[in-house]
């Protein structure tokens, strides 16, 4: 659950940054991301005992010891704070002046927003390797458990991408998400558990109600009226 729970966020915030682009170049877009996605998720695959050895303290600050493990959290982490902290500042001052400049721009911006959905991916692909080598003993389970959640991830994503585009009000949701995700990776880089049980049955319940919000506000909109 944990592993879909973070393909699914994975997908929102894509969305979110491949949204910037003119219509017309959406789906060349995502269908780069989801090609980097599988490159990513089977490199890491390939990769997964070394990541999973990468506990072995390197150096020790403020009382804590740091394995390799640790900096990928906190510099994951430091990327996502960042990453949705700007998206946020974006969606509340500058929306329209970022978003038509990107539009109006060529080669270039297309390059910028491919290259942050591919760092996104990237880190949320690493949360999700780490994830499951916490979750499970053997090599076999963590591999299924990925393979699951990344087929699911790729099957949903336009779905998931259009629903998100017809709905602004999740996409404010969703940010919100990606600083707590990004808070969490931060603060398991100096050692302290989050049991990420509670925080994605948190944002399960989240999406639930906006889900229900989104409905009741469909339903109480006044029907037009048609003049004969």
């Amino acid at each position: 659950m944990l592993e879909i729970a973070l393909g699914i966020d994975n997908v929102i915030f894509v969305s979110i940054i491949i949204g910037k682009l003119p219509k017309e170049r959406h789906i060349l877009a995502r269908r780069i991301w989801i090609a980097g996605a599988l490159f990513l998720r089977f490199c890491l695959l390939m990769s997964i005992s070394y990541l999973a050895g990468l506990t072995f303290p390197l150096f020790s600050m403020i009382g804590h010891d740091f394995s390799g493990r640790d900096l990928i959290m906190l510099f994951g982490g430091l990327f996502l704070l960042a990453k949705s902290t700007l998206e946020i500042h974006s969606k509340l001052e500058g929306e329209r002046h970022s978003e038509s400049t990107v539009a109006k721009a060529g080669r270039s911006a297309f390059a910028m927003v491919i290259g942050q959905v591919l760092l996104i991916d990237l880190v949320f692909s690493l949360d999700s390797v780490i994830t499951a080598i916490g979750l499970a003993n053997h090599i076999p389970i963590m591999v299924a458990s990925i393979v699951i959640a990344l087929s699911i991830m790729l099957l949903s994503s336009t779905a998931i991408s259009e629903f998100v585009e017809k709905h602004p009000t999740l996409k404010m949701l969703a940010l919100s998400f990606l600083l707590m995700v990004g808070l969490t990776l931060f603060v398991e880089g100096f050692g302290v558990h989050v049991p990420k049980g509670y925080i994605y049955s948190a944002m399960a319940f989240s999406i639930l109600v906006e889900t229900l919000n989104i409905r009741l506000r469909s339903k109480s909109q006044t029907p037009p009226i048609h003049l004969r």
